[in-house]
């Protein structure tokens, strides 16, 4: 459950030292955002209460793993009701291989991510979308050819600095 908490410079420092390392131990931590260790803590206790911090999780290096295919998908629904929407996004949540999904404006509703196997998996996995009918009008199929630099930090220092 998630409490009003104000956040201050040191806090958003806190939580950009956590999305760098998430595994950093709080002394560590304590020492780059300028605090003792006791205030410190607390404060990450209190960021962690009020949802700002939602979890920890490791990040893999797929390529040690073996090939995956990386497919970019754009959907076009039917209808644009709420309930058209929320029907597509429920089913889609439930895609263990989509492992994004944006609502968009402009050309298409929705921009989603696909993880798979292979392109056989890929296929497999839309075409059991499209014949639940759920909604989709049309979608186009972007395959990632190549994955220069993927940035699992957001800048929040720059981002948020002038709105405290």
């Amino acid at each position: 459950m998630s409490t009003a908490y104000k956040l201050d410079r040191i806090d958003l420092k806190i939580l950009a030292e956590l999305q760098h390392n998430g595994r950093i131990t709080n002394v560590e931590l304590a020492d780059l955002v300028a605090l003792s260790p006791s205030p410190c803590l607390m404060r990450v206790k209190k960021l962690q209460r009020a949802g700002y911090i939602s979890g920890y999780t490791a990040q893999i290096d797929m390529t040690k793993l073996g090939e995956t295919l990386t497919v970019f998908t754009e959907f076009t629904l039917k209808n644009h009701r709420q309930i058209d929407f929320a029907r597509f996004q429920e089913a889609l949540e439930k895609v263990d291989s989509c492992i994004e999904c944006h609502l968009v404006s402009g050309g298409y509703d929705y921009l989603a991510k696909f993880v798979t196997a292979s392109i056989g998996d890929y296929q497999t996995i839309l075409e059991g979308l499209v014949d639940r009918d759920i909604g989709i009008d049309k979608y186009f199929s972007f395959v990632v050819m190549k994955t220069p630099f993927v940035k699992t930090q957001i800048p929040l220092t720059r981002i948020f600095a002038d709105r405290l």
